[in-house]
């Protein structure tokens, strides 16, 4: 994307139909790290790669606790997803204090939408540079919610967001069906498979860069890290693909084995 006369501001429309504000909002979920989401009869399943900006820092959060039965997943820029899961803890809060019941899941992505949109459409603001998936569970049953910068709500059964999600997304094409019956501990293994097709192939999913949400059925929405994550990567090691230690290694081996046969294609996001 380059600079151009028609994305000074959200207001003005391109030749072509575009705003390039909004274009550019888009581009910064698909660069933040990937986020999973999926969900079978009576659970909903959020996973997230949390990533580092060096060696002395801490990971970035990327599952945010909205109510009992409701969280996030986010891609983007954290700041703008600490006003919007701010705002949807309000509306929760809200909705207990007037209605003495759990906000449903359809109408608190209504509105994030609805503020989305607002921000495509008035000079002077811009659009919320994040992108989030929203796993709720009321008395409709599991939900799980896409919203983007352009103000789009869409219902999933799976759904990846942030870089390299295409990978995740082909994976979830390919299973999908297998997920309504699928155990809880299923669902997780599915998810982190689809996790692990976003790294790249010297990087492997460990307890420190991997964030895992569940909510359902009689189970409120519990943000799982560190040790407690540790049997559910251990359902991964039967897949066959190697881990980051032995990475290096056996690409040095197949760089030998090939060394005849010109270069090896580039590892690329799609």
């Amino acid at each position: 994307m380059f600079r151009n006369q028609y994305d000074n501001d959200v207001s003005t429309w391109s030749p072509q139909g575009r705003i390039h504000q909004v274009e550019y909002a888009v581009e910064a979920v698909k660069q933040g790290s990937a986020a999973i989401g999926l969900r079978n009869s009576e659970h909903v399943v959020l996973l997230a790669l949390k990533r580092s900006s060096g060696e002395l820092a801490s990971y970035q959060k990327k599952l945010i606790k909205v109510d009992d039965h409701m969280g996030i997943a986010i891609a983007g820029l954290t700041s703008d997803a600490r006003v919007l899961s701010n705002f949807m803890r309000t509306e929760a809060m809200r909705s207990k204090m007037l209605y003495d019941r759990p906000l449903p899941t359809q109408r608190i992505v209504a509105a994030i939408g609805d503020k989305a949109q607002v921000n495509t459409q008035h000079y002077g603001r811009r659009p919320y540079g994040v992108g989030l998936l929203v796993a709720g569970y009321d008395e409709t049953g599991p939900h799980l919610f896409e919203c983007s910068p352009t103000g789009t709500i869409f219902e999933y059964h799976a759904m990846s967001i942030g870089a390299r999600s295409q990978s995740a997304k082909t994976y979830l094409e390919k299973y999908h069906e297998n997920f309504a019956d699928a155990s809880l501990d299923e669902l997780i293994r599915h998810g982190l498979q689809a996790l692990r097709d976003t790294l790249q192939q010297d990087k492997a999913l460990d307890i420190h860069n991997t964030s895992l949400g569940v909510v359902g059925k009689n189970k409120v929405f519990e943000i799982i890290e560190g040790d407690q994550l540790q049997k559910y990567l251990d359902m991964l090691d039967e897949t066959g693909r190697p881990q980051a230690g032995n990475v290096l290694a056996e690409m040095d081996t197949a760089e030998e084995a090939t060394q005849d046969d010109g270069p090896t294609a580039m590892d690329t996001d799609n």
